[in-house]
């Protein structure tokens, strides 16, 4: 602690009751309960569950409200809390093949074997304010259909079934599935290490720079294969029973880009992919996953890499809000001692210059020097 500040903690205890007052509000209003911000904040909850790697609704509703919806703090807070938890394994991979599908849309066939389903979305609402919200008016009850049961084929099978799209992301058979939260950072990093830091990622960087390579900064022509939402099994082998146990149902948004490629000397001209995976119902933020991990396989395609959303260490290293959030708010903290060295040589460079010692921008640069 800054010797400066070691007087503060009054104030800073202080503050901390402030920021429980505000969070609670005016008394005379219900305080809004978790199951509210669970049911009824979803999305907001989805993006905290995805960007701190923990798959818990209940816990990501109170990081929201402990948080005074800060989104960034919320997942802050889940992610520190995921620190504290024991690891007993890794679960199987997950078949989104089997997905109880909630929402599936895709924008390069019309007639889908399984149908597209439009489910819960705001594609097609007005953005106009709706008033309606603003007192508890009764909502009329959607109409559902049964669930899909059994396996709903991609649209990625049915290209690949003539040989026009690339294999569905092999790895050599000795390799390791590597885990990010487990190993230092290194670059280049494996496709499987970019996609786990992509997966937890801040939405708004990737969706920036999912943008950019649609502007011609790293060209990267799209069509949105195929987006799906819903529910899928997850399994953990237990070595002792000898089989998988299921740990239950999780939902989570996938997405497929179907990207052009022109060929190279190892690959005929053929569409490649692009890949998203995210916890909850977040499609923008698996859009803009796949964008960049299709970007970010410039190298492995023989492309120029010639954009940022094209180079790997700098896309991964700031991705992360929560080390971005860190490194920008560490600027609020006292730097007394820094400060004060600054405004010594910049009134001793001064001193210099108005005597005519030195003049110019250069001279005064190597002055500080």
């Amino acid at each position: 602690m800054y010797v400066a500040v070691k007087g503060g903690e009054a104030a800073i205890a202080n503050a901390h009751r402030l920021l429980a007052d505000r969070r609670r509000g005016d008394r005379s209003l219900p305080a809004i309960g978790i199951d509210q911000i669970v049911a009824q904040l979803a999305l907001a909850v989805d993006r905290v569950m995805a960007e701190a790697s923990l798959y818990d609704r209940t816990l990501a509703a109170l990081a929201v409200r402990q948080s005074r919806g800060d989104m960034i703090e919320a997942i802050f807070l889940l992610r520190a809390y995921r620190t504290t938890l024991p690891r007993f394994g890794y679960s199987k991979p997950i078949d989104t093949a089997r997905m109880k599908i909630e929402r599936r849309v895709s924008a390069t066939y019309k007639d889908l074997p399984g149908g597209q389903l439009l489910g819960p979305t705001f594609d097609y609402t007005h953005r106009l304010l709706d008033p309606s919200l603003l007192t508890d008016e009764a909502v009329e009850e959607p109409t559902l259909r049964d669930a899909e049961i059994g396996r709903v084929m991609r649209v990625s099978e049915i290209l690949a079934q003539e040989g026009l799209i690339e294999g569905d992301g092999e790895m050599p058979e000795d390799h390791e599935i590597g885990d990010l939260t487990r190993e230092p950072m290194e670059f280049p990093m494996t496709r499987d290490l970019r996609l786990q830091a992509l997966a937890r990622g801040d939405e708004g960087f990737l969706l920036a720079l999912g943008y950019s390579t649609q502007r011609g900064y790293g060209r990267n022509h799209p069509f949105t294969g195929e987006i799906r939402i819903g529910e899928v099994e997850v399994e953990f082998d237990v070595p002792e029973l000898g089989f998988a146990v299921s740990l239950g149902l999780i939902q989570v948004t996938e997405c497929q880009m179907v990207n052009q490629f022109k060929g190279s000397s190892k690959a005929p001209p053929q569409f490649t992919r692009g890949y998203g995976l995210v916890f909850g119902q977040s499609e923008r933020k698996a859009m803009s996953m796949s964008l960049v991990d299709r970007a970010l396989r410039a190298d492995e395609l023989g492309e120029d890499i010639t954009a940022p959303a094209q180079d790997e260490e700098f896309v991964i290293s700031h991705a992360d809000n929560v080390q971005s959030t860190g490194f920008v708010e560490h600027l609020k903290l006292p730097h007394y001692v820094d400060f004060q060295a600054e405004l010594d040589l910049v009134r001793r460079m001064r001193n210099e210059f108005e005597a005519g010692r030195i003049g110019g921008d250069d001279t005064m640069k190597e002055a500080a020097e």
